[in-house]
């Protein structure tokens, strides 16, 4: 059986009590990502400012255990306000492109009471297959 191998970018804040990620061979399971700086505090703005931020970190995730955005091969995207999200769906989608291409992943929105920071608005966890490319 490979070898757990924690992943922790240096520029994004010390996890205390989780890992930024888990690599097992060539899968990497991406702790959830909220919009944290690289100081613990959640970015302010909406929830544009915080997907930025949040995918941000997840990629930030990817790229330390050697992969890109190609090898994203599910995400989970937590919220607090689903009708918030939809409304900026369209800048949301930019910002995506922006920072991935035009690769989707499997995908999951799923609106939640609340985050364990409060003030954070949006979470973001996911897999990855790293060396995969998986378009498709």
């Amino acid at each position: 059986m490979p070898a757990k191998v924690t992943v922790n970018p240096p520029q994004l804040a010390v996890p205390r009590g989780f890992a930024h990620g888990t690599r097992v061979g060539n899968t990497l399971h991406l702790g959830g990502q909220t919009a944290m700086d690289a100081d613990g505090a959640i970015v302010p703005g909406g929830i544009v400012e915080q997907f930025r931020r949040a995918f941000s970190n997840v990629l930030a995730t990817v790229a330390e255990a050697g992969g890109t955005p190609d090898d994203l091969v599910s995400v989970t995207i937590y919220l607090t306000d689903v009708q918030d999200y939809q409304r900026n769906g369209r800048e949301i989608g930019r910002i995506w492109r922006e920072l991935a291409g035009d690769h989707y992943p499997a995908m999951a929105g799923i609106g939640i009471s609340e985050l364990w920071q409060p003030e954070a608005l949006i979470e973001i966890a996911g897999i990855a297959e790293i060396g995969s490319g998986a378009r498709g």
